[in-house]
């Protein structure tokens, strides 16, 4: 059972308050369509390192070097299926896509790719199992978060999924991400700063899964 037009309109209000940009889709091939679309309009990743100007060994003059040549998706935890229509639909705009090695990509993640667990209504955010490394290095070092939900998902209140978030912790390792909105933070003098922590972006996917 999905949730009701107020919850569902209620979790998009307050995705959007803190900065996410909510869409709707019919399918995992048009989320697919909409993410690799996404990455071809942005710029791809560069490494940017302060001190390149000074008088470096050789060692440090190779990493100031080091760039990102073109653009990445990660997605770590797609499905085999899934998997295969990203890789067909970036290849033909010239993308890369990877499932792993998140830490030799530190410098070039252009979009995180993941399918979300749950929805919180009330908050706009996203539950997430990250156990996996490969997935929250993706979702962190992202320039851009692309989050998939399933609309039968999205629970009024974090008490709804008190049973699920229980079963997550039960497992051994476990680490559960609440995404609420892109990374923020703000200075002593409350100027706020996006994608300090991580992603500049988060891009969240309604799929309609009835």
């Amino acid at each position: 059972m999905g949730p009701t037009p107020e919850v569902l309109e209620k979790f998009r209000k307050k995705a959007e308050l803190v900065s996410a940009i909510v869409s709707e889709v019919d399918s995992m091939a048009q989320a697919i369509a909409y993410t690799v679309d996404l990455c071809t309009q942005k710029e791809a990743c560069q490494l940017l390192m302060s001190g390149c100007e000074e008088s470096l060994s050789d060692r440090g003059h190779d990493l100031c070097e080091l760039k990102q040549w073109g653009k990445v998706i990660a997605a770590p935890a797609l499905n085999d299926a899934d998997m295969a229509e990203l890789v067909k639909q970036a290849a033909s705009r010239g993308i890369s896509v990877i499932k792993e090695g998140m830490r030799k990509n530190l410098a070039g993640i252009d979009i995180g790719f993941t399918v979300a667990d749950y929805g919180i209504g009330e908050t706009g955010s996203l539950v997430i199992d990250s156990s996996s490394e490969e997935l929250r290095l993706a979702t962190m070092i992202s320039e851009i978060h692309v989050a998939v939900i399933p609309k039968s998902r999205i629970r009024a209140t974090a008490e709804d999924l008190y049973d699920e978030i229980k079963g997550f912790q039960s497992r051994k390792p476990n680490y559960l991400a609440f995404v609420t909105g892109a990374s923020r933070t703000a200075d002593i003098e409350r100027v706020l700063a996006l994608g300090v922590h991580g992603p500049l972006e988060l891009h969240i996917l309604i799929l309609e899964d009835k």
